[in-house]
């Protein structure tokens, strides 16, 4: 696996999320092997493979759904492996989740998906949570407009900036994005591509990109990880990725250009 790139020159206290020797086996089957890789601070690190490559089976583990079975994860500096429930969600509170679908709650109105958190776990007034709805969807760049709304009332990308909205409610270091542009036109895409790298622009926020997209993966990405089959096949920037001769990102350059 090629492990030349520009970031290696970071110092230990730049790492977000550190990766190492993760290894996962569920009834006998190893779904992930040995696979390592930090992410900076600021940087937008994107996952891409086929289905059942192991993209999501990664974010589990940094979100503490799931033990390695062998391996560590440490989020700024502290493992997550066997942290207890409480320590592991004051971690989590520095992690947020965009859904692939958005993931918003049906028969809830706008105002109480972005501010779920608050209703579910703070003893904050309405008035204080819609405060809160409203920066956040600011940051996404929508307005005020759309707080008493349902999410069957908005479009598949404005139901998208919601779910993001919400990832940010709790003012997170970094965010993880599970196929930000899956069902989307292009146009809307693009859109969200956008707002992906002003936020990091912004606010400073960490991004995990788990995608299929590849003119997604080139546009944002400051460093692309090919999975495949529950292994690490190539790590590095987009132009050693436009590069490479490993057979897994060749792959995915080739039906991009097919798609193009």
């Amino acid at each position: 696996m090629p492990s030349g790139d520009r970031f290696s020159s970071h110092r230990i206290m730049d790492i977000a999320i550190s990766v190492k020797n993760l290894t996962k086996t569920i009834d006998g089957r190893t779904i992930l092997k040995n696979i390592n890789f930090d992410v900076y601070k600021k940087e937008v690190f994107t996952i891409i493979g086929g289905s059942g490559s192991g993209k999501t089976s990664i974010t589990k583990h940094i979100v503490g759904l799931w033990q390695p079975t062998e391996g560590d994860i440490k989020i700024k500096g502290t493992s997550i492996v066997n942290l207890d429930k409480d320590e592991l969600n004051k971690i989590r509170l520095k992690i947020g989740y965009v859904f692939q679908e958005g993931a918003l709650f049906d028969s809830l109105k706008i105002w109480e998906n972005v501010g779920f958190y608050y209703l579910e776990h703070t003893n904050k007034s309405k008035d204080e949570i819609i405060k809160i709805a409203i920066e956040k969807l600011k940051e996404v760049n929508l307005d005020e407009s759309i707080l008493y709304l349902m999410p069957s009332e908005l479009s598949g990308g404005m139901r998208k900036r919601v779910s993001l909205a919400r990832a940010l409610a709790t003012d997170p270091e970094i965010v993880i994005y599970d196929e930000p542009t899956s069902g989307l036109d292009p146009i809307t895409s693009r859109i969200i591509d956008k707002l992906i790298l002003d936020l990091k622009l912004r606010l400073g926020i960490t991004s995990i990109v788990v995608t299929h997209d590849m003119v997604s993966a080139l546009s944002i990405s400051d460093r692309i990880m090919v999975l495949d089959k529950g292994e690490q096949k190539f790590l590095g920037t987009k132009e050693e990725f436009l590069n490479s001769k490993e057979p897994a990102a060749k792959m995915f350059i080739e039906n991009a250009i097919l798609k193009l």
